[in-house]
């Protein structure tokens, strides 16, 4: 499980609308990645809506913002045109950068145990290594936080 100051791990997922996103592509620049659990959710679509919403102040602070769940593209295009989000979505369907990154986790809700995504946010400054990061995210407040932290790099 990766912890701040380690080198993020790289990756190469596809996106709504299509194409690719490379997590090396990026390096020179910070990166923010939020994990999430799934499309079209209460809390995933207030976080998504929220990071869209300031996605121009990222881009200000010299960041980009992903999201990534195990929803495939098809669902992540949905999803986008559903709600008008301007943030980029990944498709981890072999949720393999959830391993990696340490939020493909045993979740237990009502008694139930199962396995998914802990929302979670990394951010990730221009050398590649994880400057900051927020487990079990409460949605409330947390993309202005977020945002604070990029300005601060």
């Amino acid at each position: 499980m990766p912890e701040v100051s380690d080198i993020a791990p790289d990756f190469t997922l596809p996106r709504d609308g299509g194409g690719q996103v490379s997590l090396a592509e990026h390096r020179g620049h910070p990166v923010v990645l939020f994990f999430y659990p799934r499309d079209d959710t209460p809390g995933c679509t207030k976080e998504s809506i929220g990071f869209s919403e300031q996605l121009q102040a990222f881009a200000d602070a010299g960041a980009q913002v992903f999201g990534i769940s195990r929803d495939s593209v098809a669902k992540h295009d949905k999803f986008v045109a559903k709600h008008g989000l301007t943030t980029p979505l990944l498709s981890d369907e072999g949720q393999t950068v959830c391993e990696d990154y340490g939020v493909w986790v045993e979740k237990n809700m009502y008694g139930r145990k199962s396995m998914g995504i802990e929302r979670s946010t990394f951010l990730i400054d221009a050398d590649g290594r994880i400057a900051r990061l927020w487990r079990k995210v409460k949605v409330p407040g947390h993309v202005e936080e977020v945002l604070e932290a990029v300005r601060s790099l």
